[in-house]
């Protein structure tokens, strides 16, 4: 993409000149907000990791040398994971690489036969930074879970944002009172990141925000237990008035269609209370419908506040379980929230699906395969992401 496409492209998404709002990928928000607690000191720790993983990765000696070591310490033979920008949680797994071969690593290193004194002193990582791998290891191994979760081929909704920033903020990104001081670093600076680019802090906001709502939305997290009682009760509001609107949009969409058919509503009164199967009790039926209103066996129901509190109060199901499974079952119950969970709980939550279809594409269309048609490559592209 050229620099002035992706200027119209953002140009075009400006609200002023659309009637939607923006989602911005999650995976991509909470790389900025890890990246921006990298720049504190992380940066240096990666740098030299990085600059030893080369060393093994380009020369075969070394690496012939670690496989001796790792089988002589009984390590598993595992090759060094080096670090790169486009993929995330490559630091996790070189940290974690290397604090795991570490011994054998220092090893090689220790050996003149195989590493010269100048190359070990440039190639030697300080006990510091050693020490700073090893305690942001389960750190970062969280985040990578989040990151991970949100970029899967199948879990892509939207609900699942907040739950997840809030847990990270407020749980797995808690200073502990063990924690040393450089990771309460790390862990503050995620948090302040994070808060500030999924507006946490601003109320108004974030209750009408489609990701919140379609947490509210979605079975497992409809109790809301990572907001406030005040937020939940106005994201509640919110999804009660979005209901109200879906009624109304409803009932002036039927008066349209009955104003497209005059014909439909004319005829005999009789004919009207005699519709249907000519037998005794499908009469009363036609004529108790007639007096009461098709809706009064069904008033709660079409209660938009009666609805959203049924829901509400209906019991949890598991977080393993398919939010569209569950709404499959109980749209007959809840219809209008049905409608709404199929408008928000299709929204991606992350752009990593699509970034995966550009991918296998570049895979399928090469210098070697120019002669195929679109048409070939929509099916070839099909086929390999519908396996």
């Amino acid at each position: 993409m050229c620099p002035r496409q992706r200027e119209h492209i953002v140009a075009a998404n400006i609200p002023e000149r659309v009637d939607w709002v923006s989602v911005a990928c999650f995976a991509h928000t909470l790389q900025l907000a890890i990246n921006d607690a990298f720049k504190l000191f992380v940066y240096k720790v990666i740098s030299a990791a990085g600059k030893l993983v080369r060393h093994f990765n380009h020369s075969t000696v070394a690496c012939k040398a670690l496989e001796a070591k790792q089988e002589q310490m009984q390590l598993p033979k595992h090759k060094l994971i080096q670090f790169c920008k486009t993929r995330w949680n490559s630091v996790f797994d070189m940290f974690e690489r290397l604090h795991e071969q570490r011994w054998a690593v220092t090893a090689v290193l220790s050996d003149r036969t195989v590493t010269k004194l100048q190359d070990a002193r440039i190639l030697e990582i300080k006990d510091e930074y050693w020490a700073i791998m090893a305690d942001l290891k389960p750190v970062l191994e969280t985040l990578k879970c989040a990151t991970t979760i949100m970029s899967s081929e199948k879990t892509v909704s939207i609900s699942h944002i907040y739950p997840i920033t809030f847990s990270i903020i407020n749980k797995h990104m808690a200073i502990a009172t063990n924690d040393r001081p450089r990771v309460a670093e790390f862990k503050a600076m995620v948090q302040q990141s994070l808060s500030e680019r999924m507006e946490v802090d601003y109320s108004e906001r974030l209750v009408a925000m489609p990701a919140v709502i379609a947490s509210a939305l979605d079975p497992r997290h409809k109790h809301l237990p990572f907001l406030s009682r005040e937020k939940t009760k106005a994201v509640l509001d919110k999804l009660k008035e979005l209901c109200a609107d879906m009624e109304h949009a409803a009932i002036e969409e039927e008066d349209m269609g009955e104003e497209e058919e005059p014909g439909a509503a004319g005829g005999d009164d009789d004919a009207a209370v005699t519709a249907g199967p000519s037998s005794g009790a499908s009469h009363k039926e036609s004529a108790m419908s007639l007096l009461l209103g098709d809706d009064y066996s069904t008033a709660d129901a079409t209660d938009p506040q009666m609805e959203v509190d049924t829901y509400v109060k209906d019991s949890r199901p598991s977080l393993e379980s398919n939010p569209l499974d569950w709404w499959r079952a109980n749209q007959t119950r809840f219809p209008r929230l049905a409608r709404l969970a199929q408008r928000y709980l299709c929204i991606p939550g992350t752009s990593v699906p699509s970034e995966r279809v550009f991918s296998a594409a570049g895979l399928v269309v090469n210098q070697l395969r120019t002669r195929l048609t679109p048409e070939h490559v929509d099916m070839l592209v099909f086929l390999n992401k519908n396996k």
